[in-house]
């Protein structure tokens, strides 16, 4: 039996399907991953998958790049003759799909993990994306036998948008966190705020910068911290705009890391002020971690908090709403613990990665 995970970066596979990963393999499956370059490709192998590499530009917009990147998928379906794929991400999802349909694979299914820039800006770029995404998407989701979302939202839009039918939509709770590498662990000493996440606008960006700058001229002590890589695409904040707010000494900004892990543990609350979201894994890590959380009242992000328990929930593009947030934690900073442990359990009852891995198999229609 053989399956194949059509990803649109490598990072992503063994960060966020690693355990999935182990778990088909547990079943007695051949795994095979794609991905759109050489980078990393020791730690996909680690997992007991093979690699191909099938290159991808994931931000462009090249007819010609794309339909050749699924003739490539094609002709590796076609010759691997898995019997399950899984593509994840709009051109993973899109181009594999089609691809698996005409090659006849018995079980083609699709992972909406957002709705990503097209659906949320509203830009007149965005919207003629979207307009061609749509055409794309219903194409596609006609070839896919399951389609499985990670929010309600999503699932809702993407129906009601008859981009989908219904009766092949699935819902899982995100990709789930191992909680065993996630592990609760001790608050640092200094009242710190954390930010981990691409450096883009349809992330929060804008609003948690803005924040930390009002929190950080109230309560100069206080500190905060940003995660993540500034990309040259659209919907990205240049280097030179985040870089009044490292030289100011508002933040302290850290490049991409596999080790995630340490710098949880450096902070006391976790935001993520994202638009629009699958599941964000980052919160879910974090909770994991016993941290509280601020997060948007957004598709994808409400799923993960109860405002007032494990967290709060503010409106989106409102940096006001998530600096009063930081500032009732640095008033009543024993609500971090409170609320961090609630979320701790919170996290293992309904996000643990055992959980959602067995509803993905079932969906999968992965056999043991």
């Amino acid at each position: 039996m053989k399956f194949v995970l059509i990803s649109p970066k490598n990072r992503t596979v063994y960060n966020f399907r690693g355990d999935l990963i182990k778990k088909i393999i547990s079943c007695g499956y051949e795994v095979t991953v794609t991905g759109p370059n050489s980078e990393n490709v020791e730690k996909i192998e680690a997992l007991g998958a093979k690699f191909v590499e099938i290159p991808m530009n994931k931000n462009g917009v090249n007819p010609f790049a794309d339909l050749k990147y699924q003739k490539a998928l094609y002709e590796l379906l076609k010759k691997e003759k898995p019997d399950v794929t899984l593509g994840y991400t709009s051109k993973p999802v899109i181009y594999g799909s089609i691809a698996a349909k005409k090659a006849g694979v018995p079980h083609v299914a699709a992972m909406v993990t957002g709705a990503g820039y097209a659906f949320t800006s509203q830009t007149a770029k965005a919207k003629l994306i979207r307009k061609i995404m749509s055409l794309l998407y219903r194409r596609a989701f006609k070839c896919a036998d399951t389609v499985i979302f990670q929010n309600g939202d999503d699932r809702a839009q993407f129906v009601n948008s008859r981009l989908v039918d219904e009766k092949k939509c699935r819902l899982v709770s995100g990709s789930g966190v191992n909680t065993e590498k996630f592990a609760v662990a001790p608050y640092p000493e200094r009242l710190t705020f954390f930010m981990l996440s691409r450096i883009m606008y349809s992330k929060g960006i804008r609003e948690y910068l803005a924040a930390c700058e009002k929190v950080k001229a109230l309560y100069p002590s206080v500190r905060f911290m940003l995660l993540g890589a500034c990309e040259n695409i659209q919907d990205s904040l240049n280097s030179d705009d985040l870089r009044k707010y490292t030289d100011n000494g508002i933040i302290e900004h850290f490049g991409e890391t596999d080790n995630v892990v340490e710098y949880y543990k450096q902070c006391s609350v976790f935001v993520l002020p994202s638009y629009s979201e699958g599941t964000p894994r980052t919160v879910l890590e974090a909770m994991s971690m016993g941290r509280a959380v601020i997060v948007t009242d957004a598709p994808g992000c409400r799923e993960t908090v109860i405002d007032g328990k494990t967290g709060f929930l503010v409106p989106v593009k409102n940096s006001d709403a998530i600096a009063d947030k930081m500032i009732e934690f640095i008033k009543a900073p024993e609500l971090i613990e409170k609320m961090g442990a609630a979320g701790a359990e919170y996290c293992r009852e309904r996000f643990d990665v055992n959980i959602v891995n067995e509803d993905m198999c079932k969906y999968l229609k992965i056999r043991s």
